[in-house]
């Protein structure tokens, strides 16, 4: 069987053309997946997670007035945006490290003062394998994700662990 790069589709060995998507399948080589799991991670588009709609902040919001929004909408981080590009990012890590106890102290403090910068960022057509794959080098729990250069959403781990135990047949 070839599987289809773009849907996973098994199609017979020797198609030209995936019979589900219409994908070529003449340039389809790499690595092949022996199970299910495999072939989410390998082939599965971000598109597939449903990103999460982004809380967008600028970098000089009162970094209290961030926190609080995180709590309200009970998500794990904020993503700031200057001059309509990604700036920075603000998790609940970044909280309790930069933050800590000094919290009610700092919390008039622009979020861009405690912001991790230079942050990663992934498209929607790209591949879970390359989430995964940044997630691991630079130890995030969060990725922007961009469509057309725009922040759409926001990718976190728990997201792709839920994605992969669906297809070990979890929730």
């Amino acid at each position: 069987m070839s599987i289809c790069p773009d849907c996973g589709f098994e199609n017979i060995d020797g198609d030209e053309r995936c019979e589900k998507c219409g994908q070529s399948l003449v340039e389809a080589v790499g690595p092949r997946p022996h199970s299910e799991v495999e072939r989410r991670v390998l082939f599965d588009t971000i598109r597939r997670l449903a990103p999460r709609e982004p809380v967008v902040v600028p970098p000089e919001m009162p970094v209290g007035d961030v926190l609080k929004l995180l709590v309200e909408r009970q998500i794990g981080c904020a993503v700031v945006v200057a001059d309509r590009k990604v700036a920075g990012i603000f998790t609940e890590r970044d909280a309790l490290v930069k933050l800590n106890v000094r919290a009610a102290e700092l919390r008039d403090h622009p979020v861009s003062e405690f912001m991790t910068g230079a942050v990663e960022t992934l498209e929607l057509g790209d591949r879970i394998a390359f989430a995964l794959q940044k997630m691991d080098v630079g130890g995030y729990r969060h990725i922007p994700i961009l469509n057309q250069g725009r922040v759409m959403g926001v990718v976190s781990a728990r997201r792709i662990l839920n994605h992969i135990a669906d297809a070990l047949g979890g929730t």
